[in-house]
C-alpha cells in the first residue's frame, strides 16, 4: 500500500486523531461462495467505530492478467447492503497495489484488499504524537504461533 507520512499535530493547524492504518489481502478460491458474512462483521466494526474502512478493492487473477472486480458485481448471497463498502475509495489502493496483490494469488482466485484505520486507537495515537512519540515498528504475530505458545503454556 502506498506509504504515507502520518501527520503530527505540528504539521497541521488542526488536531489529527488518526489511528494506526493497516491493510489486509484475503484470498478466496475460485469456488468460494460469497455469503456476505465477513462483510457483515466488517460493517459491524465500522458501525461501532472500532475501525474505519478507508479503501476496499477486489481483484481476480486470471491466467494472464489481474482484473479488478466491482463490489456491486460480486454475487453475494443474502441481503447485505454493500453501499457502505462501495463508497470506501480513498485512493490509498492504487493500480500497483492491485497488481502486487494479484501476483500473490493463485490463478483463478480472487482477493479482497481492505485498508482500514484502527479507530479505537486514534485518541491514544494522537496523545502519543502530541508528546513527540512516534511508532518505530509494528507487525503481526501469526495465529498459528500464538496457538502453539498457548498450547505449550497449558501443558
Amino acid at each position: 500500500m502506498h506509504a504515507a507520512d502520518t501527520p503530527t499535530d505540528t504539521d497541521t493547524d488542526t488536531d489529527v486523531d488518526l489511528g494506526p492504518v493497516d491493510y489486509l489481502v484475503v484470498e478466496f478460491p475460485s469456488d468460494a461462495r460469497f455469503d456476505g458474512s465477513a462483510l457483515a462483521h466488517l460493517r459491524d466494526l465500522v458501525e461501532r467505530d472500532v475501525v474505519r474502512v478507508l479503501d476496499l478493492a477486489f481483484v481476480r487473477r486470471d491466467a494472464d492478467a489481474v482484473v479488478g472486480i466491482d463490489i456491486a458485481d460480486l454475487d453475494l448471497d443474502g441481503d447485505l447492503d454493500v453501499t457502505l463498502f462501495a463508497e470506501a475509495a480513498s485512493g490509498l489502493i492504487g493500480d500497483d497495489d492491485l497488481a502486487e496483490a494479484g501476483r500473490i494469488l493463485k490463478p483463478g482466485h480472487a482477493a479482497a484488499i481492505v485498508v482500514y484505520e484502527n479507530r479505537w486507537a486514534a485518541p491514544f495515537a494522537a496523545a502519543l504524537r502530541r508528546t513527540g512519540a512516534e511508532l518505530v515498528a509494528s507487525g503481526r504475530i501469526a495465529i498459528e504461533d500464538i496457538v502453539a505458545v498457548l498450547d505449550e503454556n497449558d501443558n
